[in-house]
C-alpha cells in the first residue's frame, strides 16, 4: 500500500469520527468581526434565528447544488425558525458552473417568484456556491443579504470566509467579483461527514496553506498521521478560521498583507484553469491544485528569498503524503505560464509572487524569472 493511499485510509477513518469531537468545537466562541459574526455548531442556528427573526425579511432563498440538496438541506431546514416564504435554488455542481450564465438563472429566478431587496439568501455549499450565491445576492437589487453555510472543510477555513464572491471567465479563476461580507457564516462541522476524500483533502490544502504563512505548530501538526489526534481537527479548523479573518479583517480589499492567503494560490490556480479548459487533462479540485502551487511556492521561496532548504524538503513531505503527483511535460509548464499573466496580484504587467522568507513570514510582490519557475517544477517533479 502506497503512502499516499495509506495516509488516504487513515484520515478518511479519523474524519468518520469527527462526530465524537464535535462537544469540543461546541464550547468555542463566536467569532465577532467587524461586520458579521462567523458562530459554531448549536450556536450557529441561534444565530440564524435571531437573525431572520430581528431583520424582519420578507422571504428567504436557499441556494444549493445537487449534492448539498440530497445530503444537507434536510438539515438545515429542520434548524430554520422563520414564518415568511423559503424557496430553495439548486444550481449543478462543479467549477465549470461557477459562471455569469448561472448568477443569470439565479438573478432570474428570484425575479420570478418576487425577491425584493428585504429578502435574505442563505448559501448551503462548498466554496463554489458560496462564492457564486455571495456575487448573485451582491448584485440582485444592488445588494441583498446572504448567510453563507458551507458544507466542505475549503468553504469552512477559506472559501466562505473574507467576503470575496465572484465567478470564473470561462477558464480564468476568480476573475468577476466584489467583496461583500455576508451577515453571518455558520459553521456545523457535522456537515464534513459527507464529504468525499478528495473534498476532504482540498480544504485541507487551505488548512497547510495557513500554516505556512502563519503557525508552523498548525502546520506539522499534519506531519505524522500515526500520531494525529482526531479530538484536535475541530481546534485545528477553528485556528485555520482565525488565521483567515485576522488577516483579512486587517486588509479587507487585498491591498497589501492579505495576499498572504495566496500563497500557493499564483501557480495553483495557472495549474486548476490549464486543467480545466484541457480536455486531454484530468481537472483538479482547488486545493489539488494549490498542494502543487505551494510545492512550487517553496522551492521558489528557496531559490529567491533564501528560505531554509532543508524546511522546505520538510514541508514539500508534508503535503506530497496527503496529495497524489502531478505529471508535467515542457509543453504543461510552457502553457501554465501563459495563465500567469491573468493572475489578480499582477500590476503594471509584473507576475507578482507570494514567497516565504521562512514559516509565517510572508513576503508580498516577489519577482520570479521564467528560468526559477523551471526550476521549481524540476523539484516538484523530483519528490
Amino acid at each position: 500500500m502506497g503512502k499516499d493511499i495509506k495516509n488516504d485510509v487513515v484520515f478518511s477513518l479519523k474524519i468518520l469520527s469527527i462526530s465524537l469531537t464535535l462537544t469540543k468545537l461546541l464550547s468555542m466562541e463566536t467569532i465577532q468581526l467587524k461586520s458579521y459574526k462567523i458562530a459554531f455548531q448549536k450556536q450557529a442556528y441561534q444565530e440564524l434565528n435571531a437573525l431572520i427573526k430581528n431583520q424582519s425579511y420578507s422571504s428567504i432563498y436557499i441556494l444549493v447544488d445537487s449534492n448539498t440538496n440530497a445530503l444537507c438541506s434536510k438539515f438545515l431546514s429542520e434548524q430554520l425558525e422563520a414564518d415568511v416564504k423559503i424557496e430553495w435554488i439548486e444550481i449543478e455542481p462543479g467549477e465549470e458552473h461557477k459562471t455569469i450564465s448561472t448568477c443569470n438563472e439565479i438573478w432570474k429566478t428570484l425575479s420570478e417568484t418576487g425577491a425584493d431587496r428585504k429578502s435574505l439568501m442563505i448559501n448551503l455549499g462548498g466554496g463554489i456556491v458560496t462564492d457564486v450565491g455571495g456575487y448573485a445576492a451582491s448584485c440582485f437589487k444592488r445588494g441583498i443579504d446572504f448567510v453563507h453555510v458551507p458544507t466542505t472543510l475549503l468553504g469552512m477555513v477559506d472559501a466562505a470566509i473574507g467576503g470575496k464572491n465572484g465567478v470564473n471567465l470561462d477558464s480564468l479563476k476568480n476573475q468577476i467579483g466584489i467583496i461583500r461580507p455576508p451577515k453571518l457564516i455558520l459553521v456545523d462541522v457535522g456537515y464534513l461527514a459527507t464529504l468525499p476524500q478528495e473534498e476532504m483533502r482540498s480544504g485541507l490544502a487551505e488548512m497547510l496553506k495557513h500554516g505556512l504563512i502563519d503557525n508552523e505548530e498548525d502546520f506539522f501538526a499534519f506531519e505524522d498521521l500515526s500520531q494525529f489526534e482526531v479530538e484536535k481537527l475541530p481546534e485545528l479548523i477553528h485556528d485555520s478560521i482565525q488565521i483567515k479573518t485576522r488577516i483579512s479583517e486587517e486588509d479587507p480589499f487585498e491591498k497589501g498583507i492579505r495576499m498572504a492567503l495566496n500563497f500557493g494560490h499564483t501557480l495553483g490556480h495557472a495549474i486548476e484553469s490549464y486543467h480545466m479548459e484541457n480536455p486531454k487533462k484530468t481537472k483538479l479540485l482547488h486545493g489539488e491544485a494549490v498542494a502543487v502551487g505551494m510545492i512550487l511556492a517553496l522551492k521558489l521561496s528557496v531559490d529567491v528569498l533564501g528560505f531554509d532548504k532543508t524546511t522546505c524538503d520538510r514541508a514539500s513531505r508534508v503535503i506530497t503524503n496527503y496529495f497524489k503527483k502531478v505529471d508535467f511535460l515542457e509543453t504543461d509548464i510552457s502553457n501554465i505560464h501563459s495563465y500567469l499573466i491573468h493572475d489578480k496580484k499582477n500590476t503594471a504587467g509584473n507576475i507578482n509572487f507570494l514567497l516565504l522568507e521562512a514559516i509565517g513570514k510572508p513576503k508580498i510582490n516577489c519577482k520570479v524569472t521564467d528560468e526559477q519557475i523551471i526550476k521549481a517544477f524540476a523539484y516538484y517533479k523530483s519528490l
